[in-house]
C-alpha cells in the first residue's frame, strides 16, 4: 500500500492506492473491483477501513455500487451531455450521437488561458483540434480542443477520418487516458465570420459558448475545449433532487 505519508489515516492511504490502481488501469473502467473481503485480505486491514476507503471513492464518483453485482470503476457517460444544452434531434427520433468531423489539427504553443487551465508552461507543446459536430448533416457545434502533447502525442499520427465521432474512447484506446469527470462553464457571445460560416448562421448572431475542462481519475487536467452552438437552439436542462 502507498506509504508516501504515514501521517495520513489508514483508509486515506488505502484510497490513494486504489486510485493508483485505477490510473494504472490495473482496475479497468466498467470492471468490478475486488470484494471487500478480498481487499481486507489483500491489504491486511479491517473491513471498516476498506469500506470507508471505498465509500470515499464512491462519493468522489470514481467507483459506483451496483446492487447484487458489486462495486465497479465508474466510466462517466458524456455522450448525452450535448443534449442538455442544444435541441438538435430530428423530430420523431431519439437523440443520436452527433457526427464528429475534424477540420484541422496542429501542434502549437497554447495561449495563456489554455496553458493555465491544463497546468502547462507557456512553452509546452499542445495539440489543437478544430472539430465540427453535425446531426443529419446540420452543424450543431464548432469545437476548439486542446490536449497536452506529452500525453496525447499519438494522435498526431492518426489520419483525420479515423478520429471518429467520439473522442474520449479514442483517448483511452490510443493514449491510455480516461476522462473521469469534467467542469463546464456557459457564456454567450456573437459569432464572428468564421464561426458563422462553419455553423451556417449569420455573422453576429448570438452563440452559446461551453468551456469544458476534462479531468482524469487523479483530477489532473487532460483536455480543454471550447464549444460554440447557435443560441436559438439552446436549452438548459438540469435535474434537481
Amino acid at each position: 500500500m502507498n506509504q508516501s505519508d504515514d501521517r495520513l489515516p489508514l483508509y486515506h492511504r488505502l484510497r490513494d492506492d486504489m486510485i493508483e490502481k485505477i490510473m494504472n488501469r490495473e482496475w479497468q473502467p466498467d470492471s468490478a473491483i475486488p470484494t471487500e473481503a478480498e481487499l481486507t485480505k489483500t491489504y491486511k486491514v479491517a473491513i471498516g477501513t476498506v469500506r470507508k476507503a471505498v465509500d470515499t471513492l464512491v462519493a468522489d464518483g470514481l467507483l459506483e455500487r451496483s446492487q447484487g453485482r458489486g462495486t465497479f470503476v465508474r466510466r462517466p457517460n458524456f455522450n448525452s451531455s450535448l443534449f442538455r444544452f442544444f435541441r438538435h434531434q430530428t423530430e420523431g427520433t431519439k437523440n443520436k450521437v452527433p457526427e464528429g468531423r475534424i477540420l484541422q489539427r496542429a501542434l502549437l504553443t497554447p495561449p495563456e488561458p489554455v496553458a493555465s487551465a491544463l497546468g502547462l508552461t507557456k512553452r509546452a507543446k499542445t495539440i489543437r483540434l478544430d472539430r465540427l459536430r453535425l446531426v443529419d448533416g446540420q452543424a450543431v457545434l464548432l469545437e476548439e480542443i486542446w490536449l497536452p502533447y506529452a500525453q496525447f502525442g499519438a494522435l498526431m499520427h492518426l489520419e483525420l477520418p479515423d478520429f471518429g465521432d467520439l473522442l474520449y474512447p479514442l483517448y483511452e484506446e490510443k493514449c491510455g487516458h480516461t476522462v473521469a469527470s469534467a467542469q463546464e462553464t456557459l457564456t454567450v457571445e456573437t459569432a464572428d465570420a468564421e464561426v458563422a460560416k462553419q455553423l451556417g448562421i449569420s455573422k453576429d448572431k448570438p452563440v452559446i459558448v461551453i468551456d469544458r475542462l476534462a479531468l482524469g481519475y487523479d483530477r489532473q487536467p487532460l483536455e480543454w475545449r471550447r464549444s460554440r452552438g447557435p443560441a436559438d437552439r439552446f436549452r438548459y436542462q438540469v435535474e434537481i433532487r
